[in-house]
């Protein structure tokens, strides 16, 4: 491009997070997600802008700063110095996103990965984990032999009445340190 690099600071930034349907907005995405795009690069967003004629710039060694681990980021020069646009279709910083997005799709390396990706994804639907829940089963289906042993580990009722009258006494005729009276002193 014909554009001086010394000012890359002043040029916008998109992260690919910014563009991803996948994220949530309070992930970082920043356009609507239906018109997002699924896990783009910075390759790709890179190959778009200079699509669309704009002067752009790849950073790989940044990151994102809430999600430090998807690294890189392009900056992209949407107007001169003399304050004229790159490209008059693109004004701002949104419709920068949404014209990337729509043309990430189409990129000429997503379309050849993709295609195992969805086949194999419905290979998986088949054959993975789905249906309805196992119900345990009912009483009037169960063994006698496991209702008996049920029946075993309730707590019995003269138990349960042993036990809240040791309750009851324990809490009636509470014997403290300081209920008992001192000892007489020896001489």
């Amino acid at each position: 491009m014909d554009v001086d690099m010394q000012n890359i600071k002043k040029w916008v930034v998109i992260y690919p997070i910014y563009i991803n349907s996948k994220k949530t907005l309070a992930e970082g995405r920043r356009i609507n997600a239906s018109k997002a795009c699924e896990n783009p690069t910075c390759a790709e967003i890179y190959d778009c802008c200079a699509h669309l004629k704009l002067p752009c710039a790849i950073e790989s060694e940044k990151a994102y700063p809430r999600d430090f681990m998807q690294r890189g980021r392009v900056r992209v020069l949407l107007k001169r110095e003399d304050g004229s646009l790159c490209n008059p279709a693109i004004s701002s910083r949104k419709q920068l996103m949404l014209h990337v997005a729509e043309l990430v799709p189409r990129h000429p390396g997503r379309t050849k990965k993709q295609e195992p990706a969805s086949s194999s994804a419905a290979g998986a639907s088949k054959s993975g984990k789905g249906g309805k829940k196992k119900r345990p089963p009912s009483p009037a289906s169960v063994p006698d032999s496991a209702a008996q042993a049920r029946q075993s580990l309730a707590p019995r009722p003269a138990l349960v009445r042993i036990s809240t009258q040791l309750i009851r006494r324990s809490t009636s005729h509470p014997q403290t340190a300081a209920s008992t009276p001192p000892p007489p002193p020896l001489s």
